[in-house]
């Protein structure tokens, strides 16, 4: 039952009790329900509403009128048409609210019927009030992934860029791949915009001029005094945030965006790039490196960058750069190159502590299971090792050739 005390309710008169008791002794039950549904839809009391109206059902099927007990405690026979009552009554309840854009309690309704289709539609089209409080809208489109890219956009338009990346950051969105890379991307041209505005201005304040099409790369090399004496023009952590969250990005604009924010945090004095473990120690080199990688521009040479920092870091006991460079094997569509530098660096790792693909899985998307026996051996697993053998042994004989079949017939 929903609480009736969580919000104030219109209540109905004295006067609208001695109708309904008149109504009820003159004309009967059924009169006496159709009037107290009248009456608080007058009053838009659609909570009450709600359950009025399951009262004239339970009233029609000839059970309790009472309707806030146990359906199941109700005969057999009334139990799908009870349902279906409730279901009815629901919907009709929740699109009323809708109309009074009362989304809060219209989620109720259409969360208990497992029915979000309407208020996702309805809140696709709205847009809240310079004053309205969009918590308790984000509640439902955020946290209940009723409309996930509304709430960012309205966090990000409405609080800024510090607050929408405290929202993606504390949140486990590797479940929907296509919303992050929706809410990164965002962030990275919404930054992109607020750092090339700024640069623009700081061009005007100095009573230089500033092509309109002009990138961002483009102003910093004709004008590298904007960032002399330590300059900056936004939050060095802002910065450091969407780049790094920007490496999760496919190819596309997002990565772009990015790649101008490396380009500014290249130059950047070295006190405000901040400092990475390998293989970003290098910082936006580092981080644009990647990115171009992504974007398909220098790959060779880039791809031998983190190669480098993978065998460096190897010969060190650590596996990290390695693993960051298996994932950019993976986005550059090389996946045998993948296994490979897998094979070589992360044969003995275990798989629930890596960023990237293990060998296994690499190897089982290949179809190497001499690879995954090698990686299960050295992981001491020996029924990882045999299952891979056996595998290997039926996928040989699925593609082995097949003797001639004799002829049909005499």
């Amino acid at each position: 039952m929903f609480d009736s005390d969580e919000v104030p309710q219109p209540t109905l008169t004295p006067a609208a009790y001695d109708r309904l008791r008149d109504t009820l002794t003159r004309r009967g039950t059924a009169a006496a329900i159709d009037e107290l549904i009248a009456e608080l839809r007058k009053i838009e009391d659609y909570q009450a509403l709600f359950y009025a109206l399951l009262m004239k059902k339970r009233v029609e099927l000839g059970v309790s009128p009472f309707p806030t007990g146990n359906a199941h405690e109700l005969p057999p026979h009334t139990h799908e048409p009870y349902e279906e009552a409730i279901r009815q009554a629901a919907r009709q309840i929740g699109r009323l609210l809708l109309e009074r854009k009362d989304f809060t309690k219209a989620w109720a309704f259409f969360r208990m019927l497992g029915e979000p289709e309407p208020l996702r539609e309805a809140l696709q089209a709205y847009t809240p009030g310079p004053e309205e409080d969009i918590y308790p809208l984000l509640e439902i489109v955020w946290q209940n992934g009723v409309l996930p890219e509304k709430g960012f956009d309205w966090v990000l338009e409405r609080h800024g860029i510090c607050s929408a990346i405290t929202m993606v950051s504390s949140s486990d969105l590797s479940s929907n791949p296509a919303l992050r890379d929706y809410c990164i991307s965002r962030l990275a041209a919404a930054l992109r915009d607020q750092l090339l505005e700024r640069l623009r201005n700081d061009l005007t304040a100095r009573g230089l001029p500033c092509p309109p099409e002009a990138t961002i790369p483009q102003i910093l090399d004709a004008h590298p005094e904007l960032m002399a004496d330590e300059a900056y023009h936004i939050d060095t952590s802002h910065l450091a945030s969407v780049v790094q969250m920007s490496l999760q990005l496919p190819p596309g604009a997002g990565v772009n965006f990015a790649r101008e924010l490396c380009a500014y945090g290249r130059q950047l004095a070295p006190g405000l790039q901040g400092t990475n473990d390998p293989p970003f120690d290098e910082n936006y080199d580092d981080f644009l490196a990647y990115l171009n990688v992504v974007a398909g521009e220098n790959v060779e040479a880039n791809l031998q960058r983190f190669a480098a920092k993978a065998e460096r870091e190897a010969a060190e006991g650590a596996t990290f750069a390695a693993q960051v460079y298996v994932n950019l094997l993976l986005k550059a569509q090389r996946p045998a190159e993948a296994l490979a530098a897998a094979k070589r660096f992360l044969l003995a790792e275990d798989d629930r502590q890596l960023i990237c693909p293990s060998v296994h899985e690499l190897a089982r998307r290949a179809g190497d299971y001499e690879t995954m026996a090698q990686a299960a051996q050295a992981r001491r697993d020996p029924v990882g090792f045999l299952a891979s053998l056996i595998a290997g042994q039926a996928a040989a004989s699925d593609h082995a050739p097949q003797p001639p079949q004799p002829p049909l017939g005499p």
